[in-house]
């Protein structure tokens, strides 16, 4: 498995901005497909957004088609998320995930099978 640390989270206003970002702990980084997730209060956990291998593929749920945009640096081992145009429904623990070897890309929930603790995200309004 894939050792995930994210970071980045924090309180901001409606409209503000915020960069998530993901730490992997892994040999060859290149080698998995990333997301991210998020768990609103009283919700599911849900996939936000997630990113080939070398991230030339890329799907983002409709809610946050736009204002989100999922990136990765395979030389640092690092997966980010640009939040921008914020508001008080993205509230939530967001946790950066791998996906199962197997898969270049997906966009199937069930394919992730490591997860980082997550970092909460809070927007006021």
């Amino acid at each position: 498995q894939v050792q995930l640390v994210e970071s980045g989270g924090g309180l901001v206003q409606t409209g503000g901005s915020l960069r998530l970002s993901c730490a992997a702990s892994v040999r060859t980084f290149s080698s998995y497909a990333m997301g991210w997730f998020r768990r609103a209060p009283g919700k599911e956990r849900d996939l936000v957004a997630s990113i080939s291998r070398i991230g030339r593929t890329t799907y983002y749920a409709d809610s946050v088609k736009g204002p989100f945009t999922i990136s990765r640096d395979n030389a640092r081992n690092t997966l980010y998320l640009q939040m921008d145009s914020l508001t008080p429904e993205d509230t939530a623990v967001y946790y950066c995930a791998a996906a199962k070897p197997a898969y270049t890309f997906t966009d199937n929930e069930r394919t992730f099978d490591s997860w980082g603790q997550g970092t909460q995200v809070t927007v006021s309004s």
